[in-house]
């Protein structure tokens, strides 16, 4: 299949990258994922090669990263879905957690967590997320009481990607309660901290080679250090940075789409009913042919959202259009994808019922279709 557009956004420096991740996908990660889903957690060690093959922080300078931008983020999401490797959770590790140590961490709290979060050595996660608190951040329960040169932090956390795994959370928790989203502030908790346990690893619908847990603090006792910039000023971080977030979830539906398109194409034509190939009946060459003109429309708006962001001028309402539009165009497309495959899209020896299970979480996470249209709704 020809491809989608002549894109414009990379250079020669972010091909090289995707060539390198991609012979990294296709010897450290394809031939083992199945096992991982079945395990429901990929093993640290991965995390440690992709670290010393350069794969994580891609965006942030050295020592912190890779010292790229944004493209060669986006190329390591591509080849993530083009893989169809949906546990690895670093894109939220690189693209999330560490570039907010970066955008608000002290010079001494930058040098002692990014250099080993790009080595792989820190696998980090964010605890946003509570059992009575989902994309409503104002509504957190979990509390940093201030005693001396310390902070006291008391609370739950759910739905953590990473969170069996991870090994440096920064925590969304209220230093000032009485203030509602102005007394929220980001703390970084490290794995072996007195108080702080993971729960049970949770069992999802998809993704599942993503760790996925509850975290419980009880009285965990941090380094007042430990705060990413001013206190109760996270809310105000956090929705600065959100704007990512949600582009990194529409690259990779973007990805997913083109690359199940190439493999519906692939299998339609391969596979023989009443006596012709699946591919020469009209009804699916005209399901493929409206999903290639939509894969277009959306590839051509997600570049031109990566290209704001590498100006810095994504808006809020832009990277809400973007995740709103990739995220069902994705779960829409891939349903027609496994049905063009027939039962054999319902079996797990084929990825395209997989990735479908998968996708659906893109409308929940990162914020949900709910929140991304209140988000458009208001510049109406």
């Amino acid at each position: 299949m020809q491809d989608l557009i002549t894109r414009t956004i990379y250079r020669e420096d972010h091909e090289q990258l995707r060539e390198q991740a991609r012979r990294f996908f296709e010897r450290e990660v394809e031939p083992f994922h199945d096992q991982w889903e079945r395990d429901g957690i990929v093993p640290k060690e991965v995390w440690r090669k992709a670290g010393r093959e350069g794969l994580l922080n891609p965006m942030l300078p050295e020592p912190y990263g890779g010292g790229g931008d944004f493209g060669h983020a986006a190329v390591l999401l591509e080849e993530i879905a083009r893989a169809g490797a949906s546990g690895l959770g670093f894109p939220l590790h690189s693209d999330i957690v560490a570039p907010y140590i970066f955008a608000y961490g002290s010079k001494e709290q930058k040098d002692r967590w990014l250099p080993r979060m790009a080595a792989g050595e820190l696998i980090g996660a964010i605890a946003m997320t509570e059992p009575g608190a989902g994309s409503d951040l104002k509504s957190v329960r979990t509390t940093a009481r201030r005693e001396g040169d310390e902070y006291v932090i008391n609370g739950s956390k759910t739905f953590i990607t990473n969170g069996i795994n991870s090994e440096i959370v920064i925590v969304v928790a209220k230093t000032a309660p009485e203030l509602g989203a102005k007394g929220v502030s980001l703390i970084v908790v490290e794995d072996g901290t007195p108080g702080f346990s993971k729960g049970r690893k949770l069992e999802k619908i998809g993704l599942m080679a993503q760790d996925t847990s509850e975290l419980f603090f009880d009285n965990v006792r941090v380094p007042v250090g430990n705060l990413l910039g001013e206190e109760n000023l996270g809310f105000k971080y956090l929705m600065k940075e959100l704007a990512q977030e949600r582009l990194v979830v529409a690259v990779r539906a973007a990805a997913s789409v083109e690359a199940f398109l190439q493999k519906t194409v692939d299998y339609t034509r391969e596979r023989k009913a009443f006596g012709q190939s699946v591919f020469e009946f009209q009804n699916t060459r005209f399901k493929l042919a409206e999903a290639k003109a939509q894969a277009t429309m959306l590839r051509v708006f997600v570049d031109d959202c990566m290209a704001l962001h590498m100006r810095r001028e994504l808006t809020p309402e832009r990277a809400a259009m973007v995740k709103l539009n990739a995220t069902a165009l994705q779960n829409k497309l891939l349903d027609e994808f496994l049905q063009l495959h027939g039962g054999y899209g319902y079996m797990t020896e084929y990825q395209v019922g997989r990735a479908w299970t998968d996708a659906r979480i893109g409308r929940i996470y990162g914020g949900s279709d709910e929140i991304m249209k209140e988000i458009i709704a208001r510049t109406l």
